[in-house]
């Protein structure tokens, strides 16, 4: 038994397939009964209106018959309902109903029964105000300080509160600036209202002031401009920062009066006057609140729902006491009933019904005696030794799950088709092109001990595009099911990877949620085709090795024309969406070389030409292949790519603003239109309705400029990773890096895989690529301890990034190696063939006389007592700092 779960007194389950909010639920003495024992009054959306008496025998007891004692169909939805002295006359409690075009107040009384059926009751309609606007809560008290009886205010959907005197309709005030409407209170102790505007203000009106303010049909005429009336006038505002769920006034006799606001990520305690008495800022989104007490001078008792199905006690900020529901409560509320106190009532938004306690129930187990026997010491000894064995073997691997039990479950296994589909199953593409291929993937699951329920989601890079891509398979115990599937280019830009990862989750029989995934490529030839040649290119890159040559139509037998032995050292590629390629193979040296008109289009041809070459080799049983690249990186080009890609993201950065400035005037142009149009004596528009329209247009207009910019920055973000990964590939040729320090460099040039607004990629490489400066590629311990100033936040250019770019690649080519190793004595420096110099630390920095730059030096300690001038480690980094 948890202590920390809610305890069920009594639940039910309110109407079959309704729906619930926070206005639905309401808990008082609503039949004004001698025992003063509270009811529990629930209506719902679909008109039916509810009251409960619950008295179980025993706690966890479900509803009986007799417990329901009134449902009423009623002829709207349901919106709130609240109980006050709404009669005049009296002072007895009576129920208001808020539909959305009425208020009713009705009057619950009962007759004892004769029989055995119990007592009836039924409600009496006292008297009903049919609404010309639309509803949507309501607030009530002794407005204007009356005695006795309380008044009703009810909020339109358009702004207006309109109250009502009991039976009769007293006036109707718009509240200024509104947009939409929020949860309104009343506060007795200031006779003000509060509610929270679409400006997420905290805002409060006297009732005094809306009394004498403009009538609500007279809007800003000239005669009011003139003084013949009062604006409705604000008595103070508070920026909340946030959407405020509901409010909530309470005054206790141990505390101040205080106003209590429930925001989306924060509940905030305000003082009369608006001053933040205290606020906290909660773990989990919350769905309702109540204050409900005070147990100690000067603080309040608070309940919070959230939905994590958890009930949190708070006095003040300091949380008291965590309880889990077994749903998500909308509403919740505290009342008195069948004599106990402080009954929890929870409602649901499907209905659900609950009253509960906090604490635990007294266990009445008793531990039966244990049998007397003697104790067999040799036995224990023998199981501790095995236990200990077990213990000892267990340890001796790291891994969480044994080697052997890895994918022992389910086995998942992937076939690429070598062919292209004769017939395209291509859908919804944006190349401009005949025909655009799709190549058939067959992924087969077999579960290899039990049945498992499997979900399988297969993953590629846009502008690659799947037919199917989620599936939800039974599979029955060695029995295999395939599920076939095909790619093919949707985007009219070539992609950055042909990488696809099929990747199904499931869970064992103990309920261990476990992951099947494996990555596969698919064949160059779905988005790019053979053509010839072109001898003239921008962008020439050669890379070398250290075997003889291969024959193109070797390496890529389904690109080259067997036929024609004239091309059999020159091969062409045109890509669907992008440039021609021409590889070369010389035929008398090693070499091979790439050229296109395009930098990025190069990574696709170079990727699978190192792969095929590698692969080529390891067929015959070559151990000491090697590709080399010997430079120079093209970083110029480089960088001329990285400039597109941030200058559409300062566009867009424009275009929003401009789309706030126009949404801004837009929104001002309607207040002013809707003020002349409810009207009573309509004036001249001034060509308001022209200015609306033109904002229209340009709103439209912006938002057109706006989205194809972002699917331009999208085309050039692809196109950068594809450059960037033709560069990282060319630096591990050209320094022989090995697989780690490629996956640092990786690492820090592809942080992202999706660029936005909020974090870039600009200042997410710059700070990667200066952490690697001052760490493993820094040239003395000053740099370690520099500290890095990077906001990730939008630049103002590209000019840093790219020196610390330039920076990185004459390191690197200066003999500095990546290592995320914090030794960093060992870091600092690195051996060069033919010995170790001290690396300037700017291109123009003179080295000192006294240093022989042919001077040997077997570690770092030596090098620095050889020094007779200082060095400047932060020179080079501050310098290329400068913006």
């Amino acid at each position: 038994m948890s202590l920390f779960k809610a305890r069920d007194w009594w639940s039910t389950v309110v109407g079959n397939e309704e729906e619930f909010d926070q206005g639905c639920l309401c808990v008082a003495n609503v039949d004004n009964s001698s025992n003063g024992q509270d009811k529990i009054i629930v209506g719902s959306y679909m008109g039916v209106l509810r009251i409960y008496n619950p008295h179980p025998v025993k706690p966890g007891d479900g509803m009986k018959a007799e417990e329901l004692f009134l449902e009423v169909q009623l002829c709207e939805p349901v919106l709130q309902v609240e109980v006050g002295k709404f009669v005049s006359g009296t002072e007895l409690l009576h129920l208001a109903v808020l539909h959305c075009k009425k208020l009713c107040v009705y009057a619950v009384s009962g007759t004892l029964g004769n029989t055995e059926h119990g007592n009836q009751y039924q409600i009496k309609l006292m008297y009903e105000h049919n609404l010309q606007r639309t509803a949507c809560n309501m607030t009530y008290g002794p407005f204007g300080g009356i005695k006795g009886r309380d008044l009703i205010c009810i909020q339109s959907m358009d702004g207006m509160l309109m109250l009502f005197e009991q039976e009769s309709y007293s006036f109707g005030r718009f509240l200024p600036g509104f947009l939409l409407p929020g949860p309104l209170a009343y506060s007795s102790r200031t006779d003000s209202f509060i509610t929270v505007s679409s400006c997420r203000q905290v805002e409060s009106y006297k009732y005094e002031v809306l009394a004498f303010a403009t009538d609500a049909s007279r809007q800003e005429t000239e005669q009011q401009k003139l003084g013949s009336g009062k604006r409705l006038a604000v008595e103070w505002v508070l920026n909340i920062g946030e959407q405020a769920l509901d409010i909530c006034v309470v005054s206790f006799n141990q505390t101040v009066s205080s106003v209590f606001v429930l925001g989306e990520r924060n509940f905030f305690c305000l003082k009369d006057n608006g001053q933040i008495r205290f606020m906290k800022k909660l773990d989990s989104s919350p769905s309702c609140f109540l204050p409900y007490c005070s147990v100690s001078e000067g603080t309040i008792n608070t309940l919070i729902a959230n939905h994590n199905s958890m009930l949190h006690v708070y006095q003040d900020v300091t949380l008291k006491w965590a309880t889990q529901l077994p749903h998500i409560p909308v509403a919740v509320r505290v009342g008195n009933i069948h004599d106990l106190k402080g009954v929890i009532v929870a409602l649901s938004d499907s209905g659900c019904l609950q009253c509960s306690y906090l604490g635990t129930d007294p266990s009445l187990f008793q531990a039966p005696k244990v049998e007397a026997r003697d104790i067999n010491y040799e036995e224990y000894d023998a199981e501790m030794n095995k236990l200990q064995k077990i213990i000892k073997e267990a340890t001796k691997t790291k891994d969480v799950l044994l080697k052997s039990e890895k994918n022992e479950d389910l086995a998942l296994t992937v076939e690429v088709f070598s062919a292209l589909d004769s017939v395209s199953q291509a859908i919804d593409s944006e190349v401009k092109a005949e025909v655009v291929p799709s190549v058939t993937v067959k992924i087969t699951l077999e579960s290899r001990l039990t049945p498992l329920k499997t979900k399988l989601s297969v993953c590629v890079q846009p502008p690659l595009a799947l037919t199917q891509d989620k599936f939800i398979l039974e599979l029955e115990t060695a029995i295999s099911k395939t599920v076939v599937l095909a790619a093919f280019l949707k985007g009219s830009f070539p992609p950055a990877d042909l990488e696809v990862s099929a990747l199904a989750s499931y869970s064992t029989p103990t309920g261990i949620p476990r992951v099947a995934q494996c990555t596969f490529q698919l064949p160059l030839k779905l988005v790019c085709f053979p053509t010839q040649p072109s001898k003239t290119a921008s962008q020439k890159l050669t890379i070398d090795t250290n075997k003889p040559p291969v024959s193109l139509l070797t390496l890529f037998p389904d690109f080259a024309d067997q036929t024609d032995e004239d091309h059999l050292n020159a091969l062409g590629f045109q890509l669907l969406a992008g440039s021609k390629i021409t590889l070369l193979a010389s035929k008398t040296s090693q070499r091979y070389r790439i050229q296109s008109e395009q930098l990025e289009d190069i990574w696709l041809i170079a990727k699978e030409l190192a792969l095929r070459l590698e692969e080529h080799f390891r067929k015959q049983n070559c151990k000491d292949f090697a590709c080399n690249f010997s430079g120079p990186i093209p970083l110029q080009e480089y960088f001329e790519i990285i400039d597109h890609h941030f200058e559409l993201r300062l566009n867009a950065a424009k275009y929003e603003q401009l789309l706030s400035e126009r949404a801004i005037q837009f929104r001002a142009i309607e207040r002013r239109l809707l003020a002349r149009f409810k009207d009573k004596t309509p004036a001249p528009l001034q060509h308001l309705d022209t200015l609306l329209e033109g904002t229209y247009r340009q709103v439209i207009a912006l938002a057109d400029a706006a989205e194809e910019n972002q699917a331009n920055m999208f085309q050039a973000f692809t196109k950068l990773k594809s450059a960037t990964q033709l560069v990282i590939l060319l630096i591990s040729l050209w320094q022989k890096l090995s697989a780690d320090q490629v996956a640092i460099l990786e690492a820090t040039f592809l942080p992202l895989t999706q660029d936005t607004q909020e974090l870039g990629w600009e200042e997410c490489v710059d700070a990667s690529v200066s952490h690697l400066l001052k760490t493993c590629l820094s040239k003395s311990s000053k740099e370690h301890a520099l500290t890095l100033t990077n906001q990730f936040s939008i630049p103002r250019d590209t000019n840093r990034l790219k020196k610390h770019i330039t920076l990185l690649y004459d390191r690197l080519a200066k003999g500095g190696r990546m290592s995320l190793s914090m030794d960093t004595d060992s870091q600092q420096l690195t051996v060069l063939p033919g010995g170790c110099t001290t690396i300037p630390e700017s291109d123009l920095e003179e080295r000192p006389a006294s240093q022989d730059s042919t001077m040997m030096f077997t570690n770092h300690r030596h090098l620095t007592k050889q020094k007779t001038k200082p060095d400047l480690p932060q020179d080079e980094l501050q310098e290329a700092e400068k913006p």
